[in-house]
C-alpha cells in the first residue's frame, strides 16, 4: 500500500534503503540493552538511549499541552477490586500479572494489589475524585505511565513487545455531542506527531468487535472477550466512522480487533521484518463511565454520564523508539540525537583544544547535547567516520580558533564554509528548537 493513510504527503511506504532491524542497531549504537537476569522483554536504557527516549517524552508532553491537555500522575498499582470494576479481571486476566497478597492475607483491607495493564481506571478514579460541572468539559487528562503485560516469552524481544511499558496515554472525559470531535482532533494531533517525527502508518484500521457481540438480541451474554452490550458497540462505531470519514482518512473495518470494552481507530507501522503492529490509537468508550458511576452536572442541573474518549499518540515510548531507529537508522532527526554536535579539533594544539571546549560550552548554554572528541581518539578523518550519524560535525583547526570560526559538515556529507561560533551554535539550536527533520533548513 503506497498511499500513506495518516500524512498523504509522505515518502510511499516500504520504498526506502534495505531494512534494518532496530535490536541489531540499537544495541550497536548503545541505546538499550538486555540481561538474563533481569528477565525477556524487560530492557534496559543506556545513556544514548535514554537520551533519545528523554527527548521523546518531553515533545509528546509539549505537544499534547499545546492541544489543551494537562498531566497527571497515577499509581501503576492497584486493588484487584478496580480491575474487576474496569473489566480487565473478567476480559483481560490472562494478560495480567498474578495479584500479589499483602502482608495481612485475605483479612488485609487492601486485599489482593495487581500491576496496571492500562491507566483507563486511574484516570476514571481521578476523574470521579470531585464532583464536574458541563463548563468543564472536554477535559482533557494525560499521562506518560507504566503498565505491565505478562507476554508469554516467545513473543517478547527488542522494544517492540515488551512486558513493562510506558504509555503516552490520555483519556478525554467530554458530552456525547463533544465525543466526534474529541476523536477527530486525537486523530489530527497523530498526524502532526507523525509528521515531526518522520513516521509512516502502514494503514488505518477501524478495529471491530466479533460480529456476535453487536448482534441485534441485547441479551446476548458476555462472550468473555467482549462486553455484552450492542447498542454500545454500535453508538461507538458509528462515531470513530464518522471522524474517519470526516478527517478524510483512508481505513479499513476489522472484526475482532476491537478492546474489550469498545471499537478503536488504529494506526499501523510495519517494522523491518514485515511485521505490523499498532502504535497510535483513538478510542470511544461507553462502558467505563457506567461502570465507575462517572457524571457530570449538565446546565439543566441533573446528572449526566460523560463519554471517555480514550488516545493514544505515540503508543508505547518503547515502540515508538524502536520505529524511530528504524525508520531514521540511526541518523535520528537532531532534536532526537543522543549526541547533536560532535566537536572535533585538528590536532592537539593548546590553542584549538580550548577553542573546541569553549564551542562545547557554548553549545551546552543553548541546551545542545554537544561532544568533545579530542584528537586523541585518532585521526581527524577516523573521528569523522566515527561520528558519523552525529547530525553536527564541527572541526576547529588553527585557522578557525584564530578567526574564532568553525567548519561544519552535516551528516549528510555536506560541508558549510566556515561560520562564526556563536552563529553555527545559535543556528543550531533553532532548528533543534523547532523539532526540524532538515539538517539545514535549506535542503530541497
Amino acid at each position: 500500500m503506497n498511499e500513506n493513510p495518516v500524512n498523504p504527503d509522505a515518502a510511499p511506504v516500504g520504498q526506502d534503503e534495505a531494512p534494518v532491524d532496530h535490536r541489531r542497531l540499537g544495541r550497536e549504537l548503545g541505546l538499550f540493552g538486555t540481561d538474563p537476569l533481569m528477565g525477556a522483554g524487560l530492557p534496559y536504557w543506556l545513556p544514548d538511549g535514554a537520551t533519545v527516549r528523554h527527548a521523546l517524552e518531553e515533545y509528546i508532553r509539549s505537544a499534547e499541552r499545546r492541544a489543551g491537555y494537562r498531566h497527571v500522575y497515577s499509581p501503576v498499582l492497584g486493588k484487584r477490586e478496580l480491575y474487576e470494576i474496569s473489566g480487565h479481571w473478567s476480559h483481560y486476566r490472562e494478560d495480567m500479572f498474578p495479584p500479589m497478597a499483602l502482608k495481612g492475607g485475605e483479612e488485609d483491607a487492601d486485599g489482593e494489589l495487581v500491576l496496571r495493564p492500562s491507566l483507563c481506571p486511574h484516570h476514571a478514579l481521578i476523574y470521579r475524585s470531585r464532583s464536574r460541572s458541563y463548563r468543564e468539559l472536554p477535559l482533557r487528562m494525560a499521562e506518560l505511565g507504566g503498565m505491565y503485560r505478562s507476554e508469554p516469552s516467545g513473543v517478547v524481544g527488542g522494544l517492540t513487545r515488551v512486558r513493562a511499558i510506558q504509555l503516552n496515554d490520555a483519556h478525554v472525559f467530554c458530552t456525547l455531542e463533544q465525543a466526534a470531535d474529541e476523536a477527530a482532533a486525537a486523530l489530527g494531533l497523530i498526524r502532526q506527531v507523525y509528521r515531526d517525527l518522520g513516521i509512516e502508518a502502514a494503514r488505518c484500521r477501524l478495529s471491530l468487535p466479533d460480529d456476535d457481540a453487536i448482534a441485534d438480541d441485547d441479551a446476548v451474554a458476555d462472550s468473555g472477550k467482549y462486553v455484552a452490550a450492542p447498542a454500545m458497540w454500535k453508538q461507538a462505531a458509528a462515531l470513530l466512522t464518522e471522524v474517519l470519514e470526516r478527517s478524510g482518512v483512508a481505513y479499513e473495518a476489522v472484526p475482532g480487533e476491537a478492546a474489550f470494552y469498545g471499537p478503536k481507530i488504529d494506526v499501523q507501522i510495519v517494522d523491518a521484518a514485515g511485521r505490523e503492529s499498532t502504535l497510535s490509537t483513538v478510542q470511544i468508550d461507553f462502558h467505563q463511565p457506567e461502570r465507575f458511576g462517572l457524571h457530570y452536572i449538565g446546565e439543566d442541573g441533573a446528572k449526566h454520564r460523560p463519554v471517555m474518549v480514550h488516545r493514544s499518540i505515540i503508543g508505547s515510548v518503547e515502540r515508538a523508539v524502536a520505529q524511530l531507529i528504524e525508520v531514521h537508522r540511526g541518523a535520528f532527526p537532531a532534536w532526537l540525537a543522543p549526541t547533536q554536535v560532535a566537536v572535533l579539533p585538528v590536532s592537539g594544539g593548546e590553542l584549538e583544544e580550548r577553542a573546541a571546549r569553549d564551542l562545547v560550552a557554548l553549545c551546552a548554554e543553548r541546551e545542545l547535547r554537544a561532544e568533545l572528541v579530542p584528537a586523541g581518539r585518532g585521526s581527524l578523518g577516523a573521528r569523522i567516520r566515527d561520528a558519523r550519524l552525529v547530525p553536527y560535525q564541527a572541526v576547529v583547526g588553527g585557522r578557525e580558533a584564530d578567526a574564532g570560526e568553525v567548519s561544519v559538515r552535516l551528516r549528510d556529507g555536506r560541508r558549510l564554509p566556515p561560520l562564526p561560533v556563536r552563529e553555527f551554535a545559535d543556528r543550531v539550536a533553532g532548528l533543534v528548537r523547532g523539532r526540524a527533520i532538515r539538517l539545514w533548513g535549506d535542503e530541497a
